[in-house]
């Protein structure tokens, strides 16, 4: 049984945490004529993290970097090289995707140097310090609040103390750099057990990494209602993040520049609402460039920042049933629909304007599981106030709400889940649209399998 109930940080999108390592150093190697050495080449292996959803915390401590050229070699295999933590260093993946204007590298955090020979290179491996009765633990969750829970232990087995096994393959040349990041997912990465205990099954992706992205600034005052910044491409959120504590800067970073011009990024500022709030709507600064693979785009500055609206909240609520089709269709050959991540999103469409995700959640299995297998339980809390929007454009960039009253309390909530053996994508009955502008509302939908 895997789920956290709330989500306060939405699903799915990158949060900044460094692994900064393997500049290469005095390995050589001898090539096929004359005993000519090649230059070392550099590879940089950093970390992020997808905003992980209903937690505040999720804390990992990590011992070493591992570096080989064989994707088969085994943890005691010979040809490994290390970059070794002394000590071992305990990060929380959710507090480096803050920008500090004191650190140049924004949010990246140096853990070390090694020599690295030029060559072909095909496994990493990211070695975790197992907890063994510390308290607090080396690896833990603290809960979303209010109040946050105390650290709660995070299971890690075997397998991730000998090191998160990760195949991809790159070329470090002679004298080259190399720069790869380490795609955490913590949602995908987190499993609630039935016993109430919390593992890690870790799901992390090997993807080029440069510093490229979307620079800008929300007002301080908000802040105290867990705002949360995300770039989106047609209602999908490719990177999320939390303004800056103390200066109210956020910056969406690794993002992919060929999706610019013909696309580019829809930025989305929503906050973390109950119904006794009265902040905030959304506001979303729409096709925002990123045109190549080193370039910053600013969008508001410290002395322009951007404001949300105030809002009142209504909620859309449900239960998510996961279901396997009838014969003749193929049928799992395990019934694993109560260890499976169920996700749930709100979207808005903008008059005139693209479709954003104002908030996601991962669903929690429903306490009735003893009867009803499959069934997970969700609640958005969404603002009924009309969104604010504005084009990019010269700054200062003001979103404005006057276009879209139409839209105001508007949503459509989608469903998608994954257990371990099945993917479960087709909603029934299909996507609609529900007005909650007056009243909260009740959205309970089946998933079945994806057919193919």
């Amino acid at each position: 049984m895997n789920k956290i109930e709330n989500s306060s940080k939405p699903v799915m999108w990158m949060m900044g945490l460094l692994l900064t390592g393997f500049l290469a150093g005095c390995g050589s190697s001898s090539g096929g004529g004359g005993g000519s050495t090649a230059q070392p080449g550099t590879v940089s292996v950093s970390m992020t993290d997808a905003p992980a959803c209903g937690f505040d915390q999720v804390n990992v401590t990590v011992s070493k970097v591992r570096v080989h050229q064989s994707e088969k070699a085994s943890e005691n295999a010979a040809g490994w090289t290390d970059i070794t933590l002394n000590p071992a260093r305990k990060i929380n993946l959710l507090d480096l995707n803050d920008p500090d204007p004191t650190e140049p590298n924004r949010a990246l955090e140096f853990l070390g140097v090694t020599p690295l020979e030029a060559g072909h290179y095909t496994q990493l491996r990211l070695v975790l310090v197992p907890n063994g009765g510390n308290s607090p633990p080396a690896n833990s969750v603290v809960l979303s609040g209010p109040p946050p829970s105390a650290e709660i232990p995070l299971e890690t087995p075997s397998a991730v103390q000998s090191g998160i096994k990760l195949i991809h393959q790159f070329t470090v040349d002679s004298g080259q750099r190399v720069d790869l990041l380490l795609d955490f997912d913590a949602c995908k990465s987190i499993v609630h057990t039935g016993s109430g205990k919390y593992k890690l099954k870790p799901v992390i992706k090997v993807i080029p990494f440069v510093l490229n992205g979307i620079d800008g600034f929300v007002d301080k005052t908000l802040l105290v209602n867990n705002v949360m910044v995300s770039a989106q491409v047609n209602g999908t959120i490719v990177r999320a993040t939390a303004p800056n504590t103390q200066t109210g800067e956020f910056f969406l970073a690794h993002l992919d520049p060929t999706n610019c011009p013909t696309t580019c990024y829809d930025v989305v500022i929503t906050a973390r609402n109950s119904p006794t709030d009265t902040c905030c709507a959304t506001a979303v600064i729409t096709g925002v460039p990123v045109p190549s693979s080193t370039s910053i785009t600013t969008i508001s500055t410290s002395g322009t920042p951007f404001t949300l609206q105030p809002s009142a909240f209504h909620a859309i609520a449900g239960t998510v049933s996961l279901i396997n089709p009838p014969p003749p269709f193929p049928q799992p050959s395990v019934d694993d629909r109560d260890d499976g991540t169920v996700i749930v999103a709100a979207k808005q469409s903008l008059s005139g304007g693209p479709t954003v995700t104002v908030k996601t959640q991962v669903a929690m299995l429903k306490d009735d599981t003893a009867t009803v297998v499959g069934d997970y339980k969700y609640e958005l809390v969404l603002p009924i106030a009309a969104p604010s929007s504005a084009s990019y454009g010269a700054l200062p960039i003001t979103p404005d709400s006057s276009g879209q009253t139409a839209v105001a309390g508007i949503y459509t909530v989608y469903g998608s889940g994954q257990t371990p053996t099945t993917v479960y994508a087709t909603q029934d009955p299909a996507p609609s649209s529900v007005d909650i502008s007056g009243v909260s509302a009740d959205r309970s939908f089946t998933l079945a399998p994806l057919m193919k």
